[in-house]
């Protein structure tokens, strides 16, 4: 399987990085090392002294498509989840300085912890998702995702032209604003509407 992730998917996530908002998706991998599941705790790396939380609705593939087309997109996906996308922001940054990847950020062993799932057909509106995230108790952010800049549909359609989408894949579909960093110690609880799915301690 493989972990694909949208960035700058919410334009004000964007401008509190002075990020350009995007024209098109813009989107990175994760490699399956990265997954943490089971409300695992994660461990501060040493590569980094500057690591953000980036919390974000995560779509589950439940089957082969290539070049896919935008109103057939939501038949690929049967399941729905909340994820945070661990940056090593330090990392991030230097190699944005110097036009290189971003896999060192991005890509690190579990950097990718991932909730249990739930079926779409339990979502009145699959596009009007509000999710959160607490750090230690308290609310640092809080989506919608009828604010993406780029819906399901346009993301699933994209990549596919792109890479072949197979049973299993995860999307990562974007963060709000109010990202930041963590230290050890803290803990993370990330909600789809009032339903608690991640808790993810700091270690």
């Amino acid at each position: 399987m493989k972990i694909i992730c949208i960035g700058r998917n919410y334009a004000e996530h964007a401008k509190e990085l002075n990020n350009a908002v995007p024209t098109e998706p813009v989107y990175f991998m994760k490699p399956d090392s990265a997954l943490l599941t089971r409300n695992r705790p994660f461990f501060y790396p040493d590569f980094t002294k500057d690591l953000h939380y980036e919390c974000e609705i995560v779509l589950r593939i439940n089957k082969v498509g290539k070049c896919i087309n935008e109103k057939f997109a939501l038949t690929y996906i049967d399941a729905i989840g909340v994820g945070i996308d661990f940056t090593a922001r330090d990392l991030q940054q230097k190699a944005k300085e110097k036009g290189l990847p971003w896999e060192k950020a991005k890509a690190f062993d579990f950097s990718a912890p991932v909730s249990s799932f739930i079926p779409v057909a339990e979502f009145e509106d699959m596009q009007q998702i509000a999710f959160s995230l607490k750090k230690n108790g308290d609310t640092v952010q809080d989506g919608n995702t009828k604010d993406m800049i780029f819906s399901y549909p346009a993301i699933i359609a994209y990549v596919s032209q792109f890479m072949t989408l197979k049973t299993g894949d995860y999307i990562f579909t974007g963060t709000p604003a109010g990202v930041g960093p963590v230290a050890i110690g803290d803990k993370l609880e990330a909600y789809i509407g009032e339903k608690k799915m991640l808790t993810v301690n700091i270690r």
